[in-house]
C-alpha cells in the first residue's frame, strides 16, 4: 500500500467524543498565530541604525494580535481533555491544552518582563552541557565557507515551487504553498505556509538544505499529521517544536548542506539564549557575537531572534533537538514514524502505540531526500556522534 492510501474505513475508531475534543483543540491552535505574533515587523527597518551605534537598545513593534487572547483562553478553558477516554489520546491532548494555555499567556506578556518566564517553561534553558556543546563548536569551528552569490526572495520563492510541485506531483490534494510577505524577516513556516521576507538573502550552497528544512520536513510534517484522524499531529503535539527542528536540521545533515557558518549560528544561538537569560543586554550579546567572529548583520539577525517579545529561548532547540535525534539514531532508533505528524521524540512510545492499535495513516509524503541512498550514508555517518564538529566532514 503506497503512502496515503489508507480509506478511513479500513482504520479502528477512535470514540467520537474523544476525536472531538482533538478535533476543537487542533482548530483552536490554528486560530492564532503564535510565532507571527511574537516577532517584530520592522527588524529589517531597525537594524541599520543599530549597526551604525544609533540605537543600541532597539525597541522592536509587533502585528497587532487578530484575536484578544483572552477570548481564545475563554474557548480553550471550555475544553476539557479530562473527559477523553483512550488514555494515550487523553495524555497528549492534556500535554497540549497546558502548552495553548503557556502560549496565550506569551502572547498576552508580549515585550515584557514576564515573557522571558514563561518561555523558559515552554521551551526550557539552555543546560550546561548544551552550553559547553555550544562553547565546543564555537572553539573548534574556526573557518567558515566563502560566501557566493546570494538568491534574493524572488530566486528562492521560485525554487521553494518548484520543491512544492515535487510533492504535489506524490499527492495533488496537498494544502501547502509558498509567499513573499513583507511583515516577515527571513524564512519561515506557519501552518501549511512558507512565508519568505522580501529582504531574504539565501546563499546558492544553503538553498537546497533550506528547502529540505523548511518544505521537506516542516510542509511535509504538517500535511502528513493534518491527514491522521488525529487532528493535532497537523498543529504539532506538546514539546514538537525540539523535534521538528532537531529533524529540520537533519535534513541538511542528510543532504550534506550543513555548513560550517550554519552550524556555528546554531552554537551562536545557544550561547546567546544562555546570555540573555543571564541578563545581558541586547548590544552585550551583539557584541559577544561579533567578538567570535561573527558577521555584524548575522550576529544581528540571531540576537534580535533570541530577544525578541521579551526573550524567546525556542533558539536553544534547534541544537539541542539534533543532540537528542543524533543520539536516537546512534541508539538504533529510527527515523520512520517521525514523519506521522508533528511530536516530540519523546513522545515516539505513545505514537508508537497508536500506530500499532491502527489508529494512525501513514504518511501521505516522505520527504524527498530519503530517496538519495548517499543521505541515508550521510546519516548512519553522524548517527551517535559526540563532537559535533566531525558533522562537517565530507560536507560544505
Amino acid at each position: 500500500m503506497t503512502p496515503g492510501s489508507t480509506d478511513a474505513a479500513d482504520l479502528p475508531e477512535l470514540a467520537a467524543a474523544d476525536l472531538a475534543v482533538d478535533h476543537r483543540l487542533a482548530r483552536l491552535a490554528e486560530s492564532f498565530r503564535f510565532l507571527l505574533d511574537i516577532t517584530p515587523v520592522d527588524a529589517d527597518d531597525l537594524r541599520d541604525g543599530f549597526l551604525a551605534g544609533d540605537d543600541p537598545d532597539p525597541a522592536f513593534t509587533y502585528r497587532e494580535l487578530e484575536t484578544d487572547p483572552a477570548v481564545i483562553r475563554a474557548e480553550l478553558d471550555d475544553i476539557d481533555p479530562g473527559e477523553v477516554e483512550d488514555p494515550v489520546l487523553g495524555q497528549l491532548l492534556r500535554a497540549k491544552h497546558r502548552e495553548m494555555e503557556l502560549q496565550l499567556e506569551m502572547l498576552e506578556a508580549r515585550d515584557s518582563e514576564d515573557f522571558l518566564p514563561l518561555s523558559v517553561e515552554l521551551y526550557g534553558g539552555v543546560s550546561p552541557q548544551l552550553r559547553a556543546q555550544a562553547e565546543q563548536l564555537l572553539d573548534r569551528i574556526t573557518r567558515t565557507e566563502p560566501s557566493d552569490d546570494a538568491l534574493d526572495a524572488e530566486a528562492f520563492l521560485a525554487l521553494a515551487e518548484e520543491e512544492i510541485a515535487h510533492y504535489r506531483g506524490e499527492d495533488p490534494d496537498l494544502d501547502m504553498h509558498a509567499e513573499i510577505r513583507p511583515d516577515v524577516n527571513g524564512v519561515m513556516v506557519s501552518g501549511d505556509v512558507l512565508l519568505i521576507g522580501p529582504e531574504t538573502k539565501v546563499q546558492h550552497n544553503r538553498a537546497r538544505a533550506l528547502l529540505h528544512h523548511e518544505v521537506g520536513t516542516h510542509l511535509v510534517t504538517q500535511a502528513n499529521g493534518s491527514h491522521q484522524p488525529i487532528k493535532v499531529l497537523g498543529v504539532g503535539l506538546a514539546g514538537y517544536d525540539e523535534t521538528q527542528e532537531g529533524l529540520a536540521v537533519l535534513a541538511e545533515i542528510a543532504c550534506a548542506g550543513l555548513t560550517a557558518f550554519r552550524l556555528r549560528q546554531l552554537a551562536g544561538r545557544v550561547v546567546t539564549v544562555h546570555r540573555m537569560i543571564a541578563g545581558a543586554s541586547f548590544a552585550e550579546a551583539h557584541e559577544a557575537l561579533v567578538a567570535a567572529d561573527f558577521p555584524p548583520g548575522s550576529a544581528w539577525t540571531t540576537v534580535m531572534r533570541v530577544f525578541r517579545s521579551g526573550g524567546m529561548t525556542k533558539d536553544a532547540i534547534y541544537l539541542r533537538g539534533l543532540v537528542e535525534l543524533l543520539e536516537h539514531l546512534g541508539a538504533d532508533g529510527t527515523l520512520d514514524q517521525l514523519w506521522l505528524g508533528k511530536f516530540s521524540l519523546r513522545d515516539l512510545p505513545l505514537i508508537g502505540d497508536l500506530q500499532d492499535r491502527g489508529l494512525l495513516r501513514p504518511p501521505r509524503v516522505l520527504p524527498r531526500y530519503l530517496h538519495d541512498p548517499e543521505t541515508h550514508a550521510n546519516l548512519a555517518r553522524a548517527a551517535g556522534t559526540e563532537d559535533l564538529s566531525t558533522l562537517l566532514e565530507g560536507h560544505a
